[in-house]
């Protein structure tokens, strides 16, 4: 869209009609000392004089044109030009909560479309219309558990997104007068949930048992055994899933058991953007409906019986319910939910699995090239998809990292950052996007180093 300034005409006319005579004077009430200082701008410059000052910005950033191996909830999965040319149809520039919802039938349709596509992902039987991201949509999953059991303690797998238990942790800290009950469940030396520790900490006032699915650190969990450990103690499964494109291999979590179902929809949606926006995924039995976050389009018919569709259960949205509102989520990330939905749309399901085995055949070939070079180690036999942690022998991997960004390859997470128990481990993700000559420089690179 196009930015069309008043021109002096224009701003003499209004200062006219208000009865001022400058900018000056419209602005005289305020304090000095709360006026702003004039910013300190270069010249104007003329639309090509512009453009070709923002190229050669650009060139300077050379983690763009890097290699790139990062994940940890984040992905740079292949996203067709398809996907943005649709996006700019004019119908979808004001993407945003439909207010006057029934009259907002393209924007209610694709919220269902996306709906749905989410609960085929799940393997879930109802979802809402997104929310913020992952990791408030894990917060989000233990308010609603707390309010289904009617109990108030959770256990949350140290496995989870750093982010998302410190977002749980801030949410309960909020509710729960700064003291959260909450427990964090430690790692076993496969790096899986450590199911002896989920079972002393599980109580029977425990609500919520969370995991991740696979794990931040891309460990794929034993859902069936965690299942069994939180229904003996009446408490709900929830599971996290920052990685879509794994549930092109593993059993939706749905399917495995889990009664809440959260979740990044980034890798299905847009590329990583310097770390958003994404759009959370948010799904759950049918029969927990009515404590589920957020917005809800259904489907129904009009008076002529033609196919329509209406947000449903919005009573218990903040604008009506106000304090007795389920959640403070009162928007979604419609914009980026759309781009979800195409993109989805245009993989399909044969798509969606070769786009899987890709990852999963570039991760394994990195497994077994990286467990023969010196100095370097997998420390967890885990089941993994596309993302593995590599420890670096006796030594941090921060400066390992840094020595091969120097060379245009971002070779992982640091997970030094996260917990300095992970100094020595860092975090490599594969896509579809890798190609077996990047793998390769990869390797040498490591080797070389």
């Amino acid at each position: 869209m196009r930015y069309l300034p008043h021109t002096p005409h224009e701003i003499r006319l209004m200062l006219e009609r208000i009865g001022v005579s400058s900018l000056d004077d419209l602005f005289a009430a305020v304090p000095p000392a709360l006026v702003a200082k004039p910013l300190d701008l270069e010249p104007s410059l003329d639309e090509a004089t512009l453009m070709g000052h923002l190229e050669e910005l650009s060139e300077r950033n050379a983690s763009a044109r890097a290699l790139s191996f990062l994940g940890g909830g984040m992905y740079d999965h292949h996203i067709p030009p398809a996907v943005d040319q649709l996006l700019l149809r004019s119908e979808f520039y004001t993407a945003y909560t439909p207010y006057q919802a029934e009259v907002s039938q393209g924007t209610l349709q694709a919220i269902y479309e996306f709906q749905t596509l989410v609960c085929q992902l799940f393997g879930m039987e109802v979802a809402n219309a997104s929310m913020y991201d992952a990791a408030s949509g894990c917060a989000e999953a233990v308010l609603m558990a707390r309010r289904v059991t009617k109990r108030k303690h959770v256990v949350l797998s140290a496995g989870l997104h750093p982010h998302a238990i410190d977002t749980t942790r801030t949410y309960l800290g909020a509710v729960d007068d700064g003291a959260p009950a909450m427990h964090v469940a430690p790692l076993g030396a496969d790096g899986r949930t450590d199911l002896a520790a989920v079972e002393a900490l599980l109580r029977d006032d425990t609500a919520a048992l969370v995991v991740g699915y696979p794990s931040f650190l891309g460990c794929v969990e034993d859902l069936a055994a965690l299942r069994r450990l939180a229904t003996a103690h009446g408490a709900l499964l929830v599971t996290s899933t920052t990685e879509p494109y794994a549930l092109s291999f593993l059993r939706a979590p749905g399917d495995a058991g889990a009664d809440i179902c959260v979740g990044e929809g980034q890798a299905l949606a847009v590329p990583p953007q310097l770390g958003g926006p994404g759009v959370g995924l948010f799904a759950c039995r049918q029969k927990f409906v009515r404590q589920m976050p957020g917005r809800l389009v259904g489907e129904t018919v009009d008076q002529d019986g033609e196919r329509g569709f209406v947000l449903t259960l919005s009573t218990r949205e903040q604008h009506i319910r106000r304090e007795r509102a389920t959640s403070n989520i009162c928007t979604n990330h419609g914009l980026i939910a759309l781009a979800m939905a195409i993109r989805t749309a245009l993989l399909g399901k044969q798509g969606f699995l070769h786009a899987g085995e890709r990852c999963l055949r570039a991760a394994e070939y990195l497994k077994a090239e990286i467990a023969r070079l010196p100095g370097l180690s997998l420390p967890y036999a885990a089941p993994t998809i596309n993302e593995i942690v590599v420890r670096r022998v006796a030594a941090a991997a921060a400066p390992l990292l840094s020595a091969l960004r120097a060379q245009g390859i971002e070779a992982g997470v640091d997970l030094g950052r996260f917990d300095a128990a992970w100094s020595q481990d860092f975090l490599v993700a594969t896509t579809e996007k890798h190609t077996r000559a990047d793998l390769d420089r990869l390797l040498a690179a490591l080797a070389a180093a």
